[in-house]
């Protein structure tokens, strides 16, 4: 059964340690992960993790969790010797962890996946699923219990996970990126859980890039950059921009991201490449989507997205921003509407023959359409250019891993190797390289990026935002769906808002606000 978590009486001046890392090492063959990495998680606290992708963080919380073991080091849980097993047997000992990649089973209800291992004899589903209902009403998340996952949004499937996570009333509790897929609003309510259970003593190490939740909700920040703690402090606010050099090893912090739109659009106004040139890339006219249930999911949706512009949507998940961007990238067929490409109908098209037409594509779940996880490194970043590499139906390899490495480099995809599966990189570098495919199509001349910077650190962030501004100011046409509204603001030069399958307001990158834009998505309009 679920039973509430009971306040705790906890002497400010005597937080014993709960969780405390010694000296935790791991390598992976000749690559050393983590080095001589030492953490205390005390009771009661929020200790934030921060590092660039690639850093060791991931591996770290694995370790924690029992997916993975350390090579060298201990690990004390309440000051004794602990090594968890498997995952089980940390839930069992009150340690539990919300991944980055999810745990879900795709055709089950969003309640079955929540009551798994809850029970070993008869289960009582709905005593279960009143609980679980109060439990939701109290975190302020609204999910259909009797949904199938397969249906989901991913920003609806990472609450599902953070839910089956929270009802297990844990004592560790390891939340790995939970806020990536989360819009402003949840990531404030999720953050105010956070506060609530660590108040009543579950300690909590949490995983973040984002300075606003460390300035939130930190007790404590740790830094980890390749493989080792270079930082640490128990005044997080003071020190925050001492934390990011820490972890980036340079000075940069999300204004960098404002600063950098005003220099770029100042460049640009200036140059005979900007705004007087209004040739379209794409145009969507009069587009509509029904689903298999007959609820429609794009409502007569007609915009364009000129060359050498980035046109942002912005809206509270779930509003049809996923099914447009399944239907441009050719993965779902629309119900009427037309679309063009370069003035071509491109309505009904397929995924090879966009590509072939110079569309690029960062897909909202890469493990699911973005890459092919058992394929190495170097054929996932080569994947939409087999034919360069193929003669006779033989594939030239050597030239293969070298574009690769090449790739790699020029997009910062950190591997020991461009061998190894794509599947054990870790989620930024997957998504780097999703990048160095997408934009090196020959021909390019649009990009559909959504959900592009989803659990990627702040320097990782910058990074991909400098690929996409350098693609637009060499004349691609670029469709950002983001549920990170900063970001949006940042580099968009025109934000359309989606709310229930339409466009409700549009506005341009300058003159956009966090209000009006807010106002929009909650489905507020100017009209009387």
């Amino acid at each position: 059964m679920l039973q509430a978590i009971q306040p705790e009486t906890i002497a400010e001046e005597m937080y014993p340690s709960v969780l405390s890392l010694q000296h935790i090492k791991k390598t992976f063959g000749t690559f050393q992960a983590l080095k001589d990495v030492s953490i205390e998680l005390m009771q009661g606290e929020i200790h934030c993790l921060l590092g660039e992708n690639g850093a060791g963080k991931s591996t770290l919380c694995n370790i924690i969790f029992g997916s993975l073991n350390a090579s060298e080091g201990q690990i004390l849980l309440h000051g004794q010797p602990f090594t968890a097993k498997s995952p089980k047997d940390a839930l069992n000992h009150g340690i539990a962890m919300v991944h980055q990649h999810f745990s879900l089973i795709e055709n089950t209800t969003v309640l079955d996946n929540l009551l798994l291992g809850r029970s070993q004899g008869i289960l009582n589903r709905q005593k279960y699923k009143a609980e679980i209902e109060k439990l939701l009403q109290e975190l302020n998340f609204s999910i259909d219990l009797n949904a199938q996952i397969s249906e989901l949004a991913v920003g609806e499937k990472q609450r599902v996970e953070i839910i089956k996570c929270l009802i297990r009333q844990p004592k560790v509790l390891i939340l790995d990126e939970p806020t990536a897929v989360l819009l402003p609003h949840e990531i404030d309510a999720l953050l105010e859980i956070c506060q609530a259970v660590a108040a009543r003593g579950c300690s909590i190490l949490l995983v973040t890039h984002k300075l606003a939740e460390i300035k939130k909700v930190a007790s404590k920040v740790s830094v980890l950059r390749a493989g080792a703690i270079v930082d640490h402090s128990d005044q997080p606010t003071k020190d925050i921009a001492r934390l990011v050099k820490s972890m980036i090893h340079r000075g940069d912090d999300q204004n960098e991201i404002k600063l950098l739109k005003r220099e770029q659009r100042d460049s640009r106004n200036g140059s005979p490449n900007a705004r007087d040139i209004k040739d379209e890339i794409l145009q969507v006219n009069g587009l509509n989507y029904v689903d298999t249930d007959g609820v429609q999911k794009l409502d007569n949706v007609t915009f364009i997205v000129n060359k050498a512009e980035i046109v942002a949507i912005a809206g509270v998940e779930g509003n049809g921003q996923s099914e447009l961007a399944s239907i441009l990238s050719g993965m779902l067929t629309r119900s009427s509407g037309h679309i063009f490409i370069n003035g071509q109908d491109v309505s009904l098209a397929t995924p090879k023959q966009l590509t072939a037409q110079g569309v690029g594509v960062i897909a909202e779940d890469r493990h699911l359409t973005g890459c092919v996880t058992p394929m190495t490194l170097a054929e996932n970043i080569l994947l939409n250019h087999v034919d360069r590499y193929t003669r006779f139906g033989f594939i030239n390899r050597k030239k293969l891993k070298s574009d690769a490495e090449s790739l790699m480099q020029k997009y910062d995809v950190r591997a020991a190797s461009s061998s190894i599966p794509f599947g054990r990189l870790s989620g930024g570098n997957q998504q780097k390289a999703v990048f160095a495919r997408e934009l090196t199509l020959d021909p390019l001349h649009f990009l559909l990026a959504s959900q592009p910077t989803r659990g990627l650190d702040v320097g990782a962030v910058a990074t991909i935002y400098d690929h996409i501004r350098s693609a637009r100011d060499q004349g691609l046409g670029v469709l950002l769906i983001s549920s990170e509204l900063d970001e949006l603001m940042a580099v968009a030069d025109r934000i359309l808002v989606f709310y229930r399958g339409r466009i409700i307001g549009e506005v341009s990158g300058e003159q956009a606000n966090r209000e009006q834009i807010g106002s929009w998505m909650a489905g507020q309009t100017d009209e009387k």
